[in-house]
């Protein structure tokens, strides 16, 4: 027989948007629990995108959680952008721009260290089920690491447990509309023991290249592909000489740690909650990693739903709740439209086969004006900040 238990709030998914609402929410003294599928070493050694923009750092030290924002050691490069081979020299509007570089697994165990020692409450290795969604009084059912089930009576669920969640497929077939776009091309992902020298877009003819520093040992290196390509076509040698021609500089070559194809894509899930049940981060909308911006939508939509759960448990105002996927829709279509052009914008200007030379020039042209242009410069600047 399972055991019962009551929670004001369950949140499912110990990611950076699960850590940030159980922060928050302890910060003002609401009940809450996390329930994580995988073991604590596992989600705290996952490698993801570390770029937190201006909102980001702002928001998490007007919450109390500035020791969070602490990069420790970085490496010292030289980024920007190259086109066929050549630096480009730009200046971005730097007047707003508090972003930094915090690899996202040292983020999430700073987060749970936090949340942890404060009180919080996490069951790692839980396998959960949530049901009941249409009541006032969901029920969220897990299973330990030792085989018990615990039943979770609780007022609200919050779903940041991503794109294959169980939380979003909870919900029942008909109330979500979902809305996507998949691009013509993909992304290879290294994962390479190299440090780097160099940071930055690499646009050309070849294809879009990245490479950005992930400590001061390690290296991530992106590379343009066609949709459909598969790892076996990509042996080491083949990486290093296709980033180093995309890039136009000598390269240190090096263990290769980790490669996978990621396909680019956009999701927008509406509306972003069902009954008393709310996702967050990759449960509701996905964005191109081109855009670095999934990090962005996550702390947004965790602060959203932290504020209105306060405002309805400690001021008794139900209307931010009533709001919350109408607030995060509004702001999740911005950013979707920033990441669908500026994705658009960087492959366009480089490989000509996919739209053709036209197309091309068409989008150096309005590269170039992102820099030569105050005014594009700003709302370039704004966007990237994370503040428009």
């Amino acid at each position: 027989m399972a055991e019962t238990a009551h929670h004001t709030v369950v949140i499912v998914g110990a990611g950076v948007a699960g850590l940030t609402v159980g922060n928050f929410l302890r910060r003002h003294d609401i009940d809450c629990v996390i329930l994580e599928r995988r073991t604590r070493q596992h989600v705290e050694a996952r490698q993801r995108a570390g770029t937190l923009d201006t909102r980001g750092v702002r928001l998490f030290q007007e919450w109390g959680l500035a020791e969070v924002l602490d990069a420790g050691p970085t490496a010292q490069v030289e980024g920007g952008f190259f086109l066929d081979g050549q630096a480009m020299p730009i200046e971005v509007d730097q007047e707003d721009n508090e972003s930094i570089f915090i690899p996202q697994q040292v983020l999430v165990r700073r987060l749970a260290d936090i949340y942890l020692r404060e009180g919080g409450l996490i069951h790692y290795e839980a396998e959960v089920a949530v049901d009941d969604i249409p009541w006032s009084s969901p029920v969220v059912r897990y299973r330990d690491h030792t085989g018990a089930t615990v039943d979770i009576r609780c007022d609200y669920v919050a779903g940041c447990d991503g794109d294959r969640g169980v939380t979003r497929s909870s919900i029942p077939a008909g109330v979500l509309t979902r809305y996507s776009h998949e691009f013509e091309y993909s992304w290879l992902s290294v994962l390479a023991a190299v440090p780097s020298k160099t940071s930055g877009m690499a646009i050309h003819t070849r294809g879009l290249a990245g490479l950005i520093p992930r400590g001061t040992d390690n290296s991530r290196i992106y590379l343009q592909c066609p949709a459909g390509d598969t790892i076996a076509h990509w042996p080491d040698e083949r990486i290093w000489d296709e980033l180093q021609a995309r890039t136009g500089q000598p390269m240190e070559r090096g263990q290769i740690l980790s490669k996978e194809i990621v396909a680019l894509r956009s999701v927008v899930h509406d509306p972003m909650h069902h009954g008393r049940v709310y996702l967050l981060g990759d449960a509701a909308h996905i964005v191109p990693p081109m855009s670095a911006k999934g990090i962005h939508l996550a702390l947004f939509d965790a602060e959203t739903f932290a504020k209105a759960v306060i405002a309805q448990l400690r001021h008794g105002d139900p209307g931010p709740l009533s709001a919350y996927s109408d607030t995060c829709l509004h702001h999740v279509w911005n950013y979707q439209a920033f990441a669908t052009w500026i994705t658009d914008l960087m492959h366009d200007a480089g490989d000509p086969s996919y739209k053709g030379e036209f197309r091309k020039q068409v989008a150096r042209a309005e590269l170039r004006r992102q820099f030569e242009s105050e005014a594009a410069n700003r709302v370039f600047s704004e966007l990237t900040s994370g503040i428009a």
